[in-house]
Protein backbone atom coordinates (compact mmCIF):
# COMPACT_ATOMS: atom_id res chain seq x y z
CA UNK A 1 0.00 0.00 0.00
CA UNK A 2 1.36 3.42 -0.92
CA UNK A 3 1.85 5.74 2.07
CA UNK A 4 0.62 9.30 1.47
CA UNK A 5 3.36 11.92 1.10
CA UNK A 6 2.41 13.90 4.22
CA UNK A 7 2.47 10.70 6.30
CA UNK A 8 5.85 9.69 4.91
CA UNK A 9 7.18 13.16 5.82
CA UNK A 10 5.74 12.85 9.34
CA UNK A 11 7.23 9.40 9.83
CA UNK A 12 10.57 10.66 8.59
CA UNK A 13 10.54 13.59 10.99
CA UNK A 14 9.46 11.29 13.85
CA UNK A 15 12.30 8.85 13.11
CA UNK A 16 14.79 11.71 12.92
CA UNK A 17 13.53 13.15 16.21
CA UNK A 18 13.64 9.77 17.92
CA UNK A 19 17.18 9.22 16.66
CA UNK A 20 18.28 12.59 18.01
CA UNK A 21 16.51 11.89 21.33
CA UNK A 22 18.20 8.54 21.83
CA UNK A 23 21.51 9.98 20.67
CA UNK A 24 21.19 12.80 23.20
CA UNK A 25 20.33 10.34 25.94
CA UNK A 26 23.38 8.26 25.04
CA UNK A 27 25.63 11.32 25.19
CA UNK A 28 24.08 12.41 28.48
CA UNK A 29 24.57 8.96 29.98
CA UNK A 30 28.21 9.00 28.87
CA UNK A 31 28.74 12.47 30.30
CA UNK A 32 27.20 11.55 33.65
CA UNK A 33 29.36 8.48 34.16
CA UNK A 34 31.50 9.09 37.25
CA UNK A 35 35.15 9.64 36.38
CA UNK A 36 37.79 7.82 38.41
CA UNK A 37 41.46 8.64 37.95
CA UNK A 38 43.87 5.84 38.79
CA UNK A 39 47.47 6.84 39.43
CA UNK A 40 50.03 4.04 39.10
CA UNK A 41 52.75 5.55 41.27
CA UNK A 42 56.27 6.17 39.88
CA UNK A 43 58.40 7.12 38.18
CA UNK A 44 58.07 10.73 39.33
CA UNK A 45 60.31 13.60 40.40
CA UNK A 46 60.87 11.88 43.75
CA UNK A 47 61.58 8.25 42.88
CA UNK A 48 61.48 5.47 40.31
CA UNK A 49 59.85 3.22 42.92
CA UNK A 50 61.18 0.48 45.17
CA UNK A 51 62.74 -2.76 43.96
CA UNK A 52 62.96 -5.60 46.48
CA UNK A 53 63.84 -9.21 45.77
CA UNK A 54 63.02 -8.89 42.09
CA UNK A 55 59.69 -7.15 42.75
CA UNK A 56 59.32 -3.74 41.11
CA UNK A 57 56.91 -1.32 42.74
CA UNK A 58 56.55 0.57 39.46
CA UNK A 59 55.56 -2.61 37.60
CA UNK A 60 53.12 -3.82 40.28
CA UNK A 61 51.41 -0.42 40.42
CA UNK A 62 51.06 -0.43 36.63
CA UNK A 63 49.71 -3.98 36.47
CA UNK A 64 47.14 -3.46 39.21
CA UNK A 65 45.97 -0.19 37.62
CA UNK A 66 45.41 -1.91 34.29
CA UNK A 67 43.52 -4.75 35.97
CA UNK A 68 41.30 -2.22 37.75
CA UNK A 69 40.39 -0.25 34.62
CA UNK A 70 38.06 -2.82 32.96
CA UNK A 71 36.55 -3.76 36.33
CA UNK A 72 35.53 -0.16 36.97
CA UNK A 73 34.37 0.40 33.39
CA UNK A 74 32.12 -2.65 33.72
CA UNK A 75 30.59 -0.92 36.76
CA UNK A 76 29.67 2.12 34.68
CA UNK A 77 32.62 4.38 35.40
CA UNK A 78 34.93 6.25 33.11
CA UNK A 79 38.54 5.49 34.02
CA UNK A 80 41.62 7.60 33.30
CA UNK A 81 45.17 6.51 34.10
CA UNK A 82 47.73 9.19 34.86
CA UNK A 83 50.26 7.63 32.51
CA UNK A 84 50.11 5.69 29.26
CA UNK A 85 53.15 3.46 29.59
CA UNK A 86 55.04 1.67 32.35
CA UNK A 87 58.09 3.91 32.55
CA UNK A 88 56.50 7.24 31.63
CA UNK A 89 57.73 9.89 34.07
CA UNK A 90 54.92 12.04 35.42
CA UNK A 91 55.40 14.50 38.28
CA UNK A 92 53.12 14.32 41.29
CA UNK A 93 51.71 17.75 40.45
CA UNK A 94 50.90 16.59 36.92
CA UNK A 95 49.16 13.49 38.28
CA UNK A 96 46.89 15.62 40.47
CA UNK A 97 46.21 18.05 37.63
CA UNK A 98 45.07 15.18 35.39
CA UNK A 99 42.49 14.29 38.04
CA UNK A 100 41.47 17.95 38.42
CA UNK A 101 40.96 18.47 34.68
CA UNK A 102 38.88 15.31 34.48
CA UNK A 103 36.65 16.45 37.33
CA UNK A 104 37.27 13.08 38.97
CA UNK A 105 34.92 11.78 41.62
CA UNK A 106 37.99 10.10 43.08
CA UNK A 107 41.75 10.21 42.53
CA UNK A 108 43.29 6.92 43.68
CA UNK A 109 47.06 6.56 43.96
CA UNK A 110 48.68 3.11 43.91
CA UNK A 111 51.95 2.38 45.74
CA UNK A 112 53.84 -0.37 47.55
CA UNK A 113 55.74 0.16 50.79
CA UNK A 114 59.05 -1.00 52.26
CA UNK A 115 59.63 -1.14 56.01
CA UNK A 116 58.78 -3.01 59.17
CA UNK A 117 55.06 -3.45 58.60
CA UNK A 118 52.78 -5.72 56.61
CA UNK A 119 49.49 -5.56 54.76
CA UNK A 120 47.71 -2.66 53.04
CA UNK A 121 47.13 0.86 54.34
CA UNK A 122 45.16 3.86 53.09
CA UNK A 123 46.44 7.43 53.46
CA UNK A 124 44.52 10.69 53.09
CA UNK A 125 45.29 14.41 53.57
CA UNK A 126 44.07 15.86 56.87
CA UNK A 127 45.53 19.37 56.61
CA UNK A 128 46.47 22.12 54.19
CA UNK A 129 49.99 22.43 52.81
CA UNK A 130 51.88 24.73 50.48
CA UNK A 131 54.09 23.91 47.50
CA UNK A 132 55.10 25.86 44.40
CA UNK A 133 52.99 28.80 45.48
CA UNK A 134 49.87 26.61 45.70
CA UNK A 135 47.94 26.08 48.95
CA UNK A 136 45.79 22.98 49.27
CA UNK A 137 43.90 20.80 49.37
CA UNK A 138 40.61 22.65 50.00
CA UNK A 139 38.59 21.81 53.10
CA UNK A 140 35.93 19.90 51.14
CA UNK A 141 38.61 17.74 49.54
CA UNK A 142 40.12 16.95 52.94
CA UNK A 143 36.68 15.95 54.23
CA UNK A 144 35.79 13.77 51.23
CA UNK A 145 39.25 12.23 51.07
CA UNK A 146 38.85 10.88 54.59
CA UNK A 147 35.44 9.43 53.74
CA UNK A 148 36.90 7.86 50.60
CA UNK A 149 39.85 6.31 52.43
CA UNK A 150 37.58 4.95 55.15
CA UNK A 151 35.11 3.51 52.62
CA UNK A 152 37.87 1.90 50.57
CA UNK A 153 39.51 0.43 53.65
CA UNK A 154 36.32 -1.04 55.09
CA UNK A 155 35.24 -2.50 51.75
CA UNK A 156 38.61 -4.14 51.15
CA UNK A 157 39.02 -5.70 54.60
CA UNK A 158 36.76 -8.75 54.15
CA UNK A 159 37.91 -9.32 50.56
CA UNK A 160 41.61 -9.46 51.38
CA UNK A 161 41.33 -10.84 54.91
CA UNK A 162 42.48 -14.36 53.89
CA UNK A 163 45.63 -12.92 52.33
CA UNK A 164 46.67 -9.58 53.82
CA UNK A 165 46.47 -7.65 57.05
CA UNK A 166 44.48 -4.41 56.95
CA UNK A 167 46.05 -1.44 58.75
CA UNK A 168 44.24 1.49 60.40
CA UNK A 169 43.71 4.63 58.33
CA UNK A 170 46.73 6.88 58.13
CA UNK A 171 47.33 10.46 57.03
CA UNK A 172 49.80 12.04 54.61
CA UNK A 173 51.71 13.26 57.66
CA UNK A 174 52.61 9.64 58.44
CA UNK A 175 54.50 9.24 55.17
CA UNK A 176 58.18 10.07 54.69
CA UNK A 177 57.53 12.75 52.05
CA UNK A 178 54.52 14.11 53.91
CA UNK A 179 56.55 14.67 57.08
CA UNK A 180 59.12 16.65 55.08
CA UNK A 181 56.40 18.86 53.58
CA UNK A 182 54.51 19.89 56.67
CA UNK A 183 52.26 16.85 56.72
CA UNK A 184 50.88 16.87 53.16
CA UNK A 185 51.91 14.96 50.03
CA UNK A 186 52.47 16.88 46.80
CA UNK A 187 49.63 15.11 45.02
CA UNK A 188 47.27 16.10 47.81
CA UNK A 189 48.32 19.76 47.84
CA UNK A 190 47.48 20.11 44.15
CA UNK A 191 44.35 17.95 44.27
CA UNK A 192 40.99 19.70 43.86
CA UNK A 193 39.13 16.40 43.96
CA UNK A 194 38.93 13.71 46.68
CA UNK A 195 42.14 11.70 46.83
CA UNK A 196 43.44 8.66 48.67
CA UNK A 197 46.70 6.73 48.46
CA UNK A 198 47.15 3.03 49.12
CA UNK A 199 50.32 1.23 50.05
CA UNK A 200 49.14 -2.16 48.76
CA UNK A 201 51.80 -4.31 50.42
CA UNK A 202 55.20 -4.20 52.06
CA UNK A 203 57.50 -5.57 49.38
CA UNK A 204 60.07 -6.71 51.95
CA UNK A 205 57.51 -8.69 53.95
CA UNK A 206 57.61 -12.36 52.96
CA UNK A 207 53.86 -12.95 53.06
CA UNK A 208 53.02 -9.70 51.29
CA UNK A 209 55.63 -10.30 48.61
CA UNK A 210 54.42 -13.84 47.99
CA UNK A 211 50.86 -12.56 47.56
CA UNK A 212 51.51 -9.62 45.22
CA UNK A 213 54.07 -11.54 43.14
CA UNK A 214 51.36 -13.83 41.75
CA UNK A 215 48.86 -12.93 39.00
CA UNK A 216 46.03 -14.02 41.29
CA UNK A 217 47.30 -11.81 44.08
CA UNK A 218 47.34 -8.78 41.81
CA UNK A 219 43.84 -9.66 40.56
CA UNK A 220 42.53 -9.89 44.13
CA UNK A 221 44.10 -6.52 44.93
CA UNK A 222 42.62 -4.91 41.82
CA UNK A 223 39.20 -6.40 42.57
CA UNK A 224 39.26 -5.24 46.19
CA UNK A 225 40.23 -1.66 45.33
CA UNK A 226 37.68 -1.53 42.49
CA UNK A 227 34.91 -2.64 44.84
CA UNK A 228 35.99 -0.01 47.34
CA UNK A 229 35.86 2.69 44.65
CA UNK A 230 32.40 1.53 43.60
CA UNK A 231 31.21 1.67 47.22
CA UNK A 232 32.46 5.25 47.56
CA UNK A 233 31.14 6.50 44.22
CA UNK A 234 27.68 4.94 44.69
CA UNK A 235 27.22 5.67 48.38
Amino acid sequence: MKVPLFRRQFLGLFACGASLLFSSQSVAQTQTRPVVVIDPGHPSETSAGANVGGLSENLINWQVANLMKPLLEARGMRVILTKTSLNQRVTNRQRAEIANRAGARLFVRLHCDVGGGSGFAWYYPDRIGRKGGVVGPPANVIRESRIAAQTLNETMKPILKPYLRSNPLKTDAQTYVGRKQGGVLTGSIYAKVPTALIEMVFLNNRNDARFIATPNGRKWMATAIARGIEAYVKR
